[in-house]
């Protein structure tokens, strides 16, 4: 197989409006039938309208374009867009544009790709690839390269599994992004100060039906770099409304070692972690606490509506988990003090560290992509739960954390905290 990349040279600078395909197809008098065309972002951004005034600043429509951030480190960000790709400013830039102003990523990538695909065919007779490209950086390598985010008329993805390599071991994982390959391939003569826009990738013969760009976006469960690590703390939620399905044993034991690296006092891992999964296990302990706050509430002369209340709003959090795990810490191995309040301070070192384990334990579920949220209420009926769990006397039981699959609708990012607010430096 024999294959050229060529140039497509002439185009000039094209603005909100014009008509590309009719440009394009000026510009390619020896298009064929099984060409690739590979086009630029920025050309089909500025035909489509996406240029926007800089005069609020890039940062505010990095901002409105962001979808999720992925990493910041000082002035880099790394964001995922309403697309589900991961670049850099959620793909916002100012190079070969207007002075004042920067180019939005096009709202549809496949849908462009289509229309000009369509629009070839039917004006030209020939029947060709698309992919509309653009420069992302990469995880673990240097450089920036060309891929495709729009894609028509090619195999976005071509599937080898189950085929064999040349010494006849079968393919297990080897799925090629073919239209990354051709994006990548054409932005060997489409410099940034070339003025070439786009290029025709000649010879080559993808097998498989079309795709799209949106097939090559990695899922949220396949991704294992999802987010930087610190990210992942400023992304972490309390999370009342799960969605449906379990949890595997193996996120759970996970998130339990995690747990277990928290700050422990006098070198002791004083914690538990008791994990209800099963569905008799949860009632046993639900309806031990209800009781037990019932009891508490009609002593204290709360009335039955607001205990109802109360009830039912718990159950809405912990009833709808498909797990829960009751944190636990013993003071066993504490030190004795003659004094109360060297003795109080080594109680609550205690339960300090406890609460260090329960926010790495809500960590680490955050980080294998399962919700989750810290309620209070085994603090106030230890006895009833210690029953319920079949613990020791010796532990204390520090609030329950209910956990479960990630809701449809994610909640919405946080707002940036002043720091003058919380932080004083001296």
């Amino acid at each position: 197989m024999t294959i050229e990349i060529l140039p497509v040279e002439g185009i000039p600078e094209i603005r909100p409006g014009d008509d590309l395909p009719s440009i394009v197809s000026e510009h390619t008098p020896d298009l064929r039938a099984g060409d690739i065309l590979a086009v630029t972002q920025k050309v089909v951004s500025k035909a489509e309208g996406r240029l926007v005034p800089e005069e609020n600043g890039r940062a505010t429509w990095v901002e409105r374009e962001t979808r999720r951030v992925v990493a910041r480190r000082g002035d880099v960000l790394i964001a995922e867009t309403a697309h589900g790709f991961v670049c850099a400013n959620a793909g916002v830039d100012a190079s070969n544009v207007p002075a004042g102003f920067v180019a939005l990523l096009p709202e549809d990538p496949d849908r462009s790709a289509r229309r000009l695909r369509d629009r070839l065919r039917a004006g030209r007779g020939v029947d060709v690839g698309v992919v509309v490209t653009d420069t992302f950086g990469r995880p673990w390598r240097r450089g920036l390269v060309n891929v495709a985010i729009g894609c028509a008329g090619l195999p976005a993805l071509v599937d080898l599994r189950g085929g064999k390599d040349h010494v006849g071991r079968v393919l297990e994982a080897t799925v090629v992004a073919l239209a990354d390959e051709v994006a990548a391939a054409s932005g060997l003569v489409m410099g940034k100060d070339a003025m070439v826009p786009a290029a025709i990738v000649r010879g080559l013969a993808p097998v498989g039906p079309p795709g799209r760009a949106e097939d090559i976006v990695r899922p949220p469960d396949e991704d294992l770099f999802r987010e930087s690590p610190l990210q992942s703390i400023h992304g972490r939620r309390s999370i009342r409304r799960f969605g449906p399905g379990s949890i595997p044993r193996t996120t759970l034991e996970e998130a339990v070692r995690a747990a277990c690296t928290a700050p422990a006092p006098h070198h002791r891992r004083p914690w538990v972690f008791v994990v209800l999964e099963s569905g008799a296990a949860k009632r046993r302990l639900l309806g031990a606490m209800a009781d037990a706050w019932v009891r508490d509430l009609r002593q204290d002369g709360t009335p039955e509506e607001i205990i109802h209340r109360r009830v039912a709003r718990s159950d809405a959090v912990l009833g709808e988990a498909a797990v829960l795990i009751v944190p636990a810490v013993r003071l066993a191995g504490a030190d004795t003090y003659p004094d109360d309040e060297r003795a109080a301070a080594e109680t609550e070192m205690f339960m300090l560290s406890a609460g260090a384990a329960v926010q790495n334990l809500a960590l680490a579920l955050h980080a294998q992509g399962v919700a989750s949220c810290w309620v209070s209420s085994s603090l106030f009926c230890k006895d009833e739960t210690r029953a319920a769990l079949g613990l020791e006397r010796e532990w204390i039981p520090v609030g329950t954390v209910a956990a479960g699959p990630l809701p449809d609708i994610p909640p919405p990012p946080r707002r940036s905290l002043p720091i003058e607010d919380v932080a004083r430096f001296l």
